[in-house]
């Protein structure tokens, strides 16, 4: 067998079968007995057989393959993506990815996942414009993860950025906090409407809504850390965790001690918050359900014939080191 890919009469011929009961046993469907499927799953495994899935999907009009793009700037995305394979599985199907990255176009990864013979498309944080986002969904369902402004045709699947905010500032104020400030995410998705959330409930506390202009990565938060700097609050509120990263890392640089002088608060609750030796304080938007929310929808429009909907989730506040009592 060296070199040659075990095949079902392989696995017939060593389990003493015949090769029909072989594919009953690997479809795992109704009619084959408990004995024979164990003798069976024994020596598919002692002769290293695997189903081969290119001829399944030759055989089948379906792929049951849902593409997923996203983009190799964002960690969070990464964690997005993990999640969904968990939730695929649990509903039949498998995922394939496309990402979007320097000289790599939305649209091409897109196309890409098209080409494959994906069913559905679940785009993370797709910045396509409505117009567009319809053109692929005349083609296949087409979900919409962490951006909810994307048309009727489109499904779409966000975190609440107001009770997000809401949240993030209720702690603040709870530890005595007047001072606040927010780094913003400029035009990237979320940001603004993380902006408006934030100056909404400052207002609605009477508190002074300063907002310093940042973006999605470390070097807008070193940027804008420094900034804070020229008037410094007692707390940072930053459009996600990697900006929260940078404005802490130029607090640092300054001398300036988190959260005994100033805390900072981040958003998303990414892997970078929870290493042990940052335990950043963050909103999180708990990737798993989101990524779960996401798959259903897109399996639910496969399977079914219901509308495109928009899903809201509530997150939640992870607190951690780096948010304390106000200083003095």
């Amino acid at each position: 067998m060296t070199g040659k890919r075990p095949t079902l009469m392989d696995v017939a011929e060593a389990a003493g079968v015949s090769r029909a009961l072989v594919s009953i046993v690997m479809r795992d469907v109704p009619g084959a007995s408990d004995a024979t499927r164990a003798k069976v799953q024994e020596a598919a495994r002692a002769l290293g057989y695997r189903p081969d899935s290119r001829a399944r999907l030759l055989r089948s009009s379906r792929t049951r393959l849902l593409g997923v793009s996203f983009s190799t700037a964002h960690a969070f995305h990464a964690e997005i993506v993990d999640a969904a394979y968990a939730g695929a599985t649990l509903r039949g199907y498998d995922i394939a990815l496309s990402a979007v990255a320097n000289g790599r176009s939305e649209e091409r990864a897109a196309d890409s996942l098209l080409d494959l013979g994906c069913e559905a498309l679940i785009m993370i944080s797709p910045t396509l414009e409505e117009q567009q986002l319809a053109e692929y969904a005349a083609r296949v369902p087409v979900v919409s993860l962490l951006r909810d402004d994307v048309g009727d045709s489109v499904d779409s699947v966000s975190s609440d950025d107001r009770a997000g905010m809401h949240l993030a500032i209720e702690h603040l104020t709870s530890l005595g906090h007047r001072s606040i400030a927010h780094v913003d995410g400029g035009e990237a998705i979320s940001g603004p409407q993380r902006r408006a959330a934030f100056r909404e409930e400052m207002e609605r506390r009477g508190l002074d809504d300063r907002v310093v202009p940042g973006g999605p990565t470390e070097e807008d938060g070193l940027r804008a850390g420094r900034k804070l700097q020229e008037e410094l609050p007692t707390a940072v509120v930053a459009f996600n965790d990697r900006c929260a990263l940078g404005v802490w890392e130029s607090f640092k640089a300054a001398g300036l001690r988190v959260p005994e002088d100033v805390s900072v608060l981040g958003y998303d609750d990414s892997q970078f918050a929870r290493l042990s030796y940052v335990q950043l304080s963050s909103v999180s938007q708990d990737a798993p359900l989101l990524a779960q929310a996401a798959v259903d929808r897109a399996v639910d429009r496969l399977e079914g014939t219901t509308p495109a909907t928009h899903l809201v989730r509530t997150p939640h506040l992870v607190a951690r080191r780096t948010t304390g009592p106000v200083p003095g």
